[in-house]
């Protein structure tokens, strides 16, 4: 049965034990799926309550209904990880991008600098819009929202992409307070 990473983060906040049965059966799920319990997750199962409330805006933002692909919104989970320098969410979501494209040059890429990678010009403007967000979210005016709508984005993507910046300019600053440590076992995967 899996168990979570007692040290993902520098903080001393033991896993609950047992987990609850729910908790448990999630942990399995990402245990058989991904071969691991991610240390996001690991770090939150000292509190079912918090790890639900992370994991049902993760799970919304990341794998829920938008006409942006998991790749996209994976790719700008990794550019704005890139601006914040968040070494969890570099290693993770880089592996991500990597497994998900089947081109492990292009998740280097995003991870050192986006702006080197041959991107489509709908990508390219989806994550200069995401840095503009993490850089200076107040300088975001109408002609950055028109600049996603020229290039084919709705409304709805707009939100969606904004969403995604936003989550992980949230839980790039709390993994980096924190700590927080990838698994080893991303590091060396879909190279």
């Amino acid at each position: 049965m899996a168990k979570p990473n007692p040290k993902s983060t520098a903080l001393d906040l033991p896993p609950m034990d047992p987990l609850p049965e729910a908790t448990q059966k999630y942990f399995d799920i990402c245990d058989d799926k991904l071969g691991l319990i991610p240390n996001v997750l690991a770090a939150y199962a000292f509190d079912a309550d918090k790890l639900n409330a992370f994991t049902a805006m993760y799970n919304d933002l990341m794998l829920g209904d938008s006409t942006l692909t998991k790749l996209e919104r994976e790719m700008i989970a990794v550019v704005v990880s890139a601006v914040n320098r968040c070494f969890y969410c570099l290693t993770a979501h880089g592996q991500a991008v990597r497994a998900l494209s089947g081109d492990p040059i292009l998740g280097e890429m995003l991870v050192m600098n986006y702006r080197v990678a041959d991107l489509e010009p709908k990508q390219r403007a989806m994550l200069d819009f995401a840095v503009k967000m993490t850089e200076a979210s107040y300088k975001i005016e109408e002609a950055d929202r028109q600049e996603l709508r020229d290039v084919g984005f709705s409304d709805k993507d707009i939100w969606d992409i904004a969403s995604v910046a936003s989550f992980f300019n949230m839980t790039n600053r709390h993994a980096s307070a924190v700590d927080m440590r990838p698994n080893d076992e991303y590091h060396g995967q879909n190279r």
